[in-house]
Formats: structure tokens, C-alpha cells, sequence
């Protein structure tokens, strides 16, 4: 009974932060602030025996040490939000809000896993992140390898980006941005 609430509370967290990644405001943005926005498809999956996936539109605004991620369900609606600040941390879906010392920590929690949503920021614009040491990737193919996980940019001309995490439990990202490069 506990493995399925938990399950189940895993599976809405997951749910919840895929819609804040997702769901974007409809307050009008500065030309600076539009172009520090990022949009378009997200899936989020965790192999394993405890396998779960979600997927939603996102909007990614603001920088790795401060911004928000916003998931959209089918009809546009907002799923979930997570903001963040320096030191700080909201999960909020609905009337309800989550606090967290830091990014990590929220992602952490949200999805059972450790997702680098600091280094999602320069890989979904098809670029190593700067805070961690990088590679080429190994098989040959377009991408890099970073903090565990090889990015592959072999259709970045279309706009897709995929980070997978090959250590156990496997962990696959796939993007697909609106504005393709």
C-alpha cells in the first residue's frame, strides 16, 4: 500500500514538475526576455522498476540560478511551475506549493532522480554547460557527453535535443523546441 501511494505520489510530482517545464504565462515579454526563453515539447523517462514517463509542452525562462519552468497539459493549461532563486525552490501545481532549498533538491524530490536542470539550459540551446567538464561524445555521433549523460544533437537543425542518463536507473530527455536553430 505504501509502494503504490508512493508510486502514485511520484507519478503526480513527475506529472507536476513536466507541467511547470511545460506551461508559460500570458503576460506579454520583453524582446531580452524572449530570448532568454526556450519552448516547445518535453518527455521525461525513467526506466526501471519503478518506470514512470511524462510528457508536456514546456516553457524554460530565466537562467540556472534563476527562472521557472512551466508544463502545459494538451489544452494549454498549466500543469505545474517550478521557480527558483538563489537558495529557493517552488513547485507549485494548482493551490498547491512545494518549497525547496535549491533546484537540485526539487528535481530530486519531483522525479526520484537527478536531472541537471542547470545544464538544460545551454543543451536545449545545442551547447555544452559550462559548469561541468565535457566531451565528444564517444560513438561518434553529433553531441557531447556531460555529467553522466550523452546529449545527442544529431537533429538539431529540426530543433530536437536528447540527454540520456545510461546509469541505472536510465534517464531519457527528449526536446523538441518550437523555434528550431
Amino acid at each position: 500500500m505504501i509502494a503504490a501511494l508512493r508510486r502514485g505520489l511520484s507519478v503526480w510530482a513527475l506529472g507536476a514538475l513536466l507541467a511547470v517545464l511545460m506551461a508559460g504565462c500570458a503576460t506579454p515579454r520583453s524582446p531580452q526576455a524572449a530570448a532568454d526563453t526556450l519552448a516547445g515539447r518535453l518527455s521525461i523517462r525513467v526506466e526501471g522498476p519503478a518506470a514512470r514517463s511524462v510528457s508536456a509542452a514546456f516553457e524554460l525562462s530565466g537562467s540556472p540560478t534563476q527562472g521557472q519552468l512551466v508544463l502545459s497539459g494538451p489544452l494549454g493549461s498549466t500543469a505545474a511551475q517550478a521557480r527558483w532563486a538563489p537558495g529557493e525552490a517552488a513547485l507549485i501545481t494548482g493551490d498547491r506549493r512545494s518549497d525547496y532549498s535549491d533546484l537540485d533538491s526539487l528535481a530530486m524530490e519531483a522525479l526520484g532522480e537527478r536531472i541537471p536542470i542547470a545544464a538544460l539550459f545551454d543543451w536545449l540551446r545545442g551547447r555544452a554547460w559550462a559548469g561541468a567538464a565535457s566531451k565528444p561524445r564517444s560513438d561518434g555521433e553529433a553531441g557531447f557527453e556531460q555529467l553522466g549523460w550523452q546529449i545527442s544533437l544529431a537533429r538539431w537543425t529540426e530543433g530536437w535535443v536528447e540527454a540520456r542518463r545510461a546509469a541505472a536507473p536510465v534517464v531519457t530527455v527528449r526536446a523538441k523546441l518550437d523555434s528550431a536553430p
